[in-house]
């Protein structure tokens, strides 16, 4: 929303990967860093194949050594159907929707680097939340959700993703007053 007031979420962009009983779990996709992707897999001794431009994102404030890479076209790296929890152990690769995929482990990171598929993003750290606090945040009316759109994330400009979220959900930012629950 708008009016949240956390310096690490205004005007962010978080592509939940698990929501449940237990906590919640995304990352941010609209805020670049100023590190290259080209630095970053160095320190792997892995040579970086795609744009020089490439920036790093920042997936959030938890965690933030941890790497993430978002990307398309993933199916040779995904011999079977691992869980977020087994991806997030180090397995590799979980597809989150049609055509998109996250990857952990360092051999498909190494293999992303060498031969980048057409959409790709490189993330350091993670979003996070208590079991219960993200349901919380959202019945005070602190977050808008709406459906992954593969095409809007990685064609949006960063600093204007945010706003062509709410346009694709036709809500105008200025006419937006929080209020707890739905009416």
């Amino acid at each position: 929303m708008p009016q949240l007031d956390d310096p690490y979420f205004s005007r962010a962009v978080v592509l939940m990967l698990e929501h449940n009983d237990l906590g919640s779990f995304g990352l941010i996709v609209n805020q670049p860093s100023n590190l290259a992707v080209a630095d970053l897999v160095a320190t792997l001794e892995v040579s970086w194949q795609g744009s020089s431009r490439a920036a790093v994102w920042s997936g959030g404030p938890v965690m933030p050594g941890s790497g993430w890479i978002l990307h398309s076209g993933s199916e040779l790296l995904m011999p079977a159907e691992p869980t977020l929890d087994q991806a997030l152990e180090g397995s590799g690769t979980v597809r989150v929707s049609e055509g998109l995929y996250v990857s952990t482990s360092e051999e498909n990171i190494k293999i992303l680097a060498e031969d980048p598929p057409e959409h790709i993003r490189v993330l350091l750290g993670y979003s996070g939340w208590s079991a219960g606090q993200l349901a919380g945040e959202m019945a005070k009316g602190s977050w808008l959700h709406a459906d992954i759109d593969t095409d809007l994330l990685f064609a949006s400009p960063p600093e204007q993703m945010w706003q062509r979220f709410l346009d694709g959900m036709g809500i105008d930012p200025e006419s937006i007053v929080q209020s707890l629950g739905v009416h």
